[in-house]
């Protein structure tokens, strides 16, 4: 196999670093302030409904008293994490084996497409079930005293804000595992046909790209967290 690069750590978050360390992509060290970035992601008018949000002139809420995450939220968030995690294990594999199938059959080298589909599949269930989860919690805590009232409207804006430019980001992960797949399959192929079990490769390939999707639902699932722990500071200790 190709000689491992030493490389530099990258700051930041895991699924950063993941995917730096699994592609090889040269990440800045160090990027624009956040508030900088803001600033030039928020058009006017929902900067307008932000402001609002942040000083506090919202409608009066519709509940009295605290709310707390009722059970069947907490459950339905910790159910859906744990379906998505077993869908990228189970159907990760699954592609596997359907890419092994082929090669054997046909006599054909792998073809990254099953895996790339496969990928964009499991982004999508993702966004749909984080997507839903949120407006969940977020109609909860609208029903709450002001301050958690103006959390709703705040996430609300965040997410309309930022999620177009988190998606746009997430959407170029195939490609570079995409990359990713083709470095590993050349370097087998460099090493010549006895050095190394057939398609040994793959199997570190599919390891590769289950972890970048783990990584990847663990920062789909931070602001559902955080809304959670909003409705009720016990709950993160208890998933």
């Amino acid at each position: 196999m190709a000689e491992a690069r030493h490389r530099t750590p990258v700051p930041g978050p895991a699924f950063t670093r993941l995917l730096a360390r699994v592609t090889g992509a040269e990440l800045p060290a160090s990027g624009p302030a956040l508030s900088g970035r803001l600033g030039q992601w928020f058009d006017w008018n929902r900067a307008v409904v932000l402001s609002r949000a942040l000083d506090g002139r919202l409608p009066a809420p519709a509940g009295d008293g605290a709310p707390a995450a009722d059970d069947d939220a907490t459950a339905a968030c910790a159910r859906a994490r744990e379906m998505q995690a077993s869908a990228i294990v189970d159907e990760g594999a699954a592609a596997l084996a359907r890419v092994r199938e082929r090669c054997a059959s046909s006599g054909e080298a792998p073809d990254y497409a099953p895996f790339r589909q496969f990928h964009l599949a499991r982004q999508r269930s993702m966004q749909a079930a984080t997507g839903q989860l949120r407006g969940r919690l977020r109609d909860q805590l609208a029903h709450g005293p002001a301050d958690l009232a103006r959390l709703a409207e705040v996430d609300a804006v965040m997410e309309l804000t930022l999620s177009p430019r988190e998606q746009a980001l997430l959407s170029g992960v195939p490609a570079m595992l995409g990359e990713h797949f083709e470095r590993l399959r050349l370097a087998q192929a460099s090493t010549g046909a006895g050095s190394v079990p057939a398609h040994t490769w793959l199997d570190a390939f599919s390891r590769d790209m289950q972890a970048v999707l783990l990584a990847e639902l663990d920062v789909r699932f931070q602001p559902i967290q955080a809304l959670l722990a909003a409705l009720d500071p016990q709950t993160l200790r208890k998933t």
